[in-house]
């Protein structure tokens, strides 16, 4: 049995600490006022209160915040249209707006969504992260592969984030049809209001889909599907350590084929009602696939670094240099396939040249080109790089070099995925950013090693058990 260190914990618990502090002080500092918002650009305007040297930001970011031009009409309409709903109707009386408060209001909801977005970014990354090793983990049962059974409860155990998570972005998805915020802006009543001055025609077009009570049942839907199988699994994972026969192993068996085809499906309705829901007039068909390969690449690297990790402690001896091999082998490709993905996606939009689609990348080049194409180089170059060799994926610390490597570029994937949508030119990494990742971090680490300590770490009748352990080539 497995017993958590008192450091790791001591580690987790100060990340998680330090991480609470950095999210309470984004949403404090989150301007209040377009009063508040006119100060900042003024103080940045004067070259003081700089939180990085980004392009868009410092000086120049006051002279970029008053120019509407470098938006296109697609991204200024809809962004306009969720943020000023709400000042609409505190200022219903106007008949003419004054174009330098609109934009100040506009600024100031970018403003006030960024700690909302920098909580949900990191949320949902440790999230996809938990669902795609339940679902590595399925197709390992399904499969019925010899190679990977001591590894079962490392993959269990960082499955077993996934209730927590499931708790917390559903939070999260009420807080939003609750208008605590406007990261989903669509969520807006006056944008399927015909008699509004913000009627969206095609947000409106798209509510039989897109409304709150139908997105919650969902994700409902979802989170219990999900729940149910990793509930399920485990508990017949855990009695089949002490079963006379292979009754469990054969429930795990139907119960995994049965939960793939109920995952695929919901994960892809999932990635569009959680991820490209935020740009409403913009879809992708290859959307789904798209978050299924980076959850898959970010889940088997999170395997692989926990089952290093606890042989560098003294456990898992069985687990040899064939087993780290074959998911590194998993990391690389995965790694291959979503740039697939991404350069079939990116390509065929920006070719076509529709303004309603290509708006999309427009937006992320001009505006986000540092994590933009920083991911892109971490996504694909490195793993291309670092894993290409074979003898290179039997050492350990280059895999875990490697597997630092792709989980920081698939965090910039999901930055890049929300941000644009939701905070638009008023982005940075900063506090708020810096502290939701430690928080969900520490907290991910928690449970995972703590879920890790409740059985053997190695399962004891597994039929492929034998196999698994004598894994050489």
């Amino acid at each position: 049995m497995y017993t958590l260190p008192n450091k790791l914990k001591v580690f987790a618990l100060v990340f998680m600490v330090l991480g609470a502090v950095g999210i309470v002080a984004g949403f404090l500092s989150a301007p209040k006022t377009t009063e508040d918002v006119a100060a900042m650009m003024a103080e940045a305007h004067h070259g003081e209160g700089h939180e990085s040297a980004q392009p868009g930001h410092g000086s120049a970011h006051a002279e970029h915040a008053m120019d509407h031009h470098d938006m296109s009409a697609h991204e200024g309409a809809e962004m306009h249209a969720g943020a000023h709903a709400e000042a609409a109707n505190d200022h219903g009386a106007h008949t003419e707006a004054d174009p330098h408060q609109e934009h100040l209001e506009h600024v100031m909801h970018q403003m006030q969504n960024r700690p909302w977005s920098a909580l949900y970014i990191a949320s949902f990354f440790f999230f996809m992260i938990a669902l795609g090793a339940l679902a590595f983990y399925a197709i390992q049962y399904a499969a019925q592969a010899g190679w990977s059974p001591i590894l079962f409860r490392v993959m269990e155990g960082v499955t077993g984030y996934l209730p927590v998570a499931s708790v917390v972005v559903f939070v999260l998805l009420l807080a939003s049809a609750f208008h605590l915020n406007h990261i989903f802006h669509w969520m807006d009543p006056e944008l399927v209001n015909p008699e509004s001055a913000h009627y969206d025609k095609i947000i409106a077009g798209k509510s039989g889909y897109l409304n709150v009570p139908f997105f919650l049942i969902r994700a409902l839907v979802f989170l219990l599907g999900w729940n149910a199988y990793r509930w399920l699994s485990r508990k017949n994972s855990i009695a089949d350590d002490h079963a006379q026969d292979q009754s469990f192993f054969k429930k795990n068996f139907k119960l995994s084929a049965g939960f793939l085809v109920f995952f695929i499906v919901t994960e892809s309705i999932m990635s569009w009602d959680w991820i490209m829901s935020f740009d409403p007039h913009w879809f992708s068909t290859l959307f789904g696939w798209y978050v299924f390969a980076g959850m898959m690449v970010c889940a088997i690297t999170v395997i692989a670094l926990v089952t290093i990790y606890l042989k560098s402690q003294g456990y898992l001896e069985e687990v040899n240099d064939s087993h780290i091999h074959d998911l590194a082998k998993f990391m690389f490709a995965f790694s291959i396939f979503w740039t697939y993905l991404w350069f079939s996606q990116f390509m065929l939009i920006w070719y076509a040249d529709i303004p309603e689609e290509v708006t999309y990348f427009v937006t992320r080049i001009e505006q986000y080109k540092l994590p933009f194409f920083g991911m892109i180089a971490m996504n694909f170059v490195f793993p291309l790089l670092l894993l290409m060799n074979s003898d290179y994926k039997r050492v350990n610390w280059f895999v875990v070099m490697a597997g630092i490597v792709i989980l920081a570029g698939h965090y910039l994937d999901v930055f890049n995925m929300v941000m644009p949508a939701t905070v638009g030119e008023s982005w940075t990494i900063g506090v708020p950013e810096i502290g939701s990742l430690m928080f969900f971090f520490g907290l991910f680490v928690y449970v995972v090693f703590t879920t890790i300590t409740k059985a053997p770490l190695v399962p004891k009748n597994n039929p492929f058990i034998k196999e698994s352990k004598h894994f050489h080539y």
